[in-house]
C-alpha cells in the first residue's frame, strides 16, 4: 500500500468498484486505490440473500471482476481497511489500523451498515443481519441445526431470505411492523400478492407485528417476544430493517449528513475534492418529484459512479438516471422501474392469477413507476413511459393486449 494516490475510493462495493473501473475506461492514467472493509475483492451484494444463501451460486461468481482484472488496470484494491477519519485540508484519511493516506481527490462509496435491533436480547447469538458475505457464510454454517427461523422485516431482503430458507425446508415466520409487506417500496396490490405467495408456500406472515424482545437462553436466541405477548420460538433470527448510511468520518469532517451525505448533480460533496456515490449519497432526484433521497440499488450505484468518474475527468454531466430494481423470490422475478413515491393511482395490467402482470403507478395522471412480475416486456417498454412522465389513459395502460410502446402513441409527454 502506497502512502499517496491521485484518486482514493473509500468503499469497495458496486459504487466504488465501478468508479475505478469507469475511470480506467475513460482513460485516467493516475494512481487509484480502492479501499474495502471486508477481506474480499469487490463483489455483488444482491445475490447474498438469494442464490448465494440458497447454495446455487459460489462466491467466485459474485466477484465484480477477478483479482487479475484489478492488477491489469493498476487499481490497488486494499481489503480489510476501514477509514475512520478525514482531514479535508490536508487531503488525508486515517485508517483504523493507524495508517495515513494522502489523496488528490476522494470518492466516498461506503454504502451503509445494517440497522440493528435495540430491544433486549438483540445482541444474543443467533441474531444476525444479512449484509456481507460473512453474514451469509455464518447463516449457512448454522442451518443444519436450525428448524425455525424468524425474519424481522418484510422488505425485499426479508422476503428473499424467507424464500431461500423455506426452500431448504425451514419453518419461516416473517414479522412486519407495518400493515403490509413492501409498504415502503410498493403499492398495496403488489404487497398483497407477495403476502399470498409466501403464505401459500407455508411461510407465516405477521403484520402490524412489533418486537418487544429477543428471548434468550445461555446468551443464545431462542425466540422473539412480540408486544402482544406472543412468543415465537426460533433457532435463527434474521434482521432486515434497512441500513444506516456509513458517513461518520464525513460528519466529523464537518459535512451535514442527514440520512446520507448530500451531493450535487455531479456527485460532489461540500468538501473540496470529495465526491460521494451509491447508497450513502443523498441527492435531488427528479423521479422522486425533486425530493432529496437516497436510492439503494445496483443501478444507482453504477450510474452514479459513472457520473462521478466523468466529473473527476472534467466532463461534467448531471446525474439523471431512471431508477430500476429487481427481486427474485421463488420463481417470481420482480422488475421495477421508477419510484412509486406519493403515487395516487395504481393500474393493474394483466391477470394477477397468472403470476405474470404489472402494476403501473400514476401521480397526477403521469406514469411514475412500474412493478413487473414475470413480465420483462412491460419492464423494458415501460422505462420510456417513466422517463418521459407520460400521461396515458388508465384504460389503455390496463389492457395487456396493447404493448406499452404502442401506448406511448396515446401519451402526452410531460415538459422537461
Amino acid at each position: 500500500m502506497k502512502n499517496s494516490y491521485d484518486i482514493l475510493i473509500v468503499g469497495a462495493g458496486h459504487a466504488g468498484a465501478h468508479t475505478a473501473l469507469t475511470l480506467r475506461q475513460l482513460g485516467f492514467t493516475g494512481s487509484i486505490a480502492l479501499l474495502g472493509e471486508e477481506p474480499e475483492l469487490p463483489y455483488e451484494r444482491p445475490p447474498l440473500s438469494k442464490e448465494f444463501l440458497g447454495g446455487d451460486k459460489p462466491f467466485e461468481r459474485l466477484l465484480i471482476r477477478p483479482g487479475s482484472f484489478w492488477l491489469e488496470r493498476a487499481v490497488d484494491v486494499i481489503t480489510g481497511c476501514r477509514v475512520v477519519a478525514i482531514d479535508p485540508d490536508a487531503h488525508t484519511v486515517r485508517t483504523a489500523a493507524g495508517a495515513t493516506l494522502t489523496y488528490g481527490r476522494l470518492v466516498w462509496a461506503t454504502g451503509g451498515r445494517a440497522r440493528m435491533l435495540t430491544c433486549p436480547g438483540a445482541q444474543a447469538r443467533g441474531v444476525r443481519n444479512l449484509r456481507t458475505r460473512a453474514d451469509a457464510d455464518w447463516m449457512q454454517s448454522e442451518l443444519a441445526d436450525v428448524q425455525r427461523v424468524v425474519i424481522i422485516g418484510g422488505g425485499y431482503i426479508g422476503l428473499e431470505v424467507a424464500a431461500s430458507l423455506s426452500a431448504k425446508g425451514k419453518h419461516v415466520t416473517v414479522l412486519e411492523a407495518r400493515e403490509r409487506v413492501l409498504a415502503r417500496v410498493a403499492g398495496e396490490v403488489l404487497s398483497r400478492f407477495y403476502e399470498a405467495e409466501h403464505r401459500g408456500r407455508g411461510i407465516e406472515v405477521r403484520l402490524d407485528a412489533m418486537v418487544e424482545a429477543i428471548e434468550t437462553y445461555d446468551d443464545r436466541a431462542v425466540g422473539v417476544r412480540l408486544e402482544d405477548g406472543v412468543i415465537l420460538p426460533a433457532e435463527l433470527i434474521v434482521v432486515g430493517v434497512g441500513i444506516i448510511p456509513a458517513v461518520a468520518p464525513l460528519v466529523e469532517a464537518g459535512v451535514e449528513c442527514a440520512d446520507g451525505v448530500l451531493i450535487d448533480e455531479f456527485a460532489r460533496t461540500r468538501l473540496p475534492d470529495v465526491l460521494a456515490v451509491g447508497d450513502c449519497a443523498r441527492h435531488v432526484n427528479s423521479f422522486a418529484g425533486g425530493a432529496q433521497i437516497r436510492v439503494e440499488s445496483v443501478q444507482n450505484a453504477v450510474d452514479m459512479a459513472t457520473t462521478a468518474a466523468r466529473t473527476l475527468m472534467g466532463d461534467l454531466r448531471p446525474y439523471h438516471a431512471v431508477p430500476w430494481f429487481w427481486s427474485t423470490q421463488y420463481d417470481l422475478k420482480l422488475q421495477t422501474v421508477g419510484l412509486s413515491i406519493n403515487y395516487d393511482q395504481e393500474v393493474v395490467r394483466g391477470d394477477i392469477a397468472t403470476r405474470s402482470f404489472s402494476v403501473i403507478y400514476l401521480r397526477q395522471g403521469r406514469v411514475i413507476a412500474l412493478d413487473c412480475v414475470n413480465n420483462a416486456r412491460d419492464f423494458a417498454q415501460g422505462r420510456a413511459l417513466v422517463a418521459n412522465g407520460a400521461q396515458i389513459d388508465p384504460v389503455i395502460l390496463a389492457d395487456p393486449c396493447i404493448p406499452l410502446k404502442e401506448a406511448m402513441i396515446h401519451s402526452i409527454i410531460a415538459p422537461a
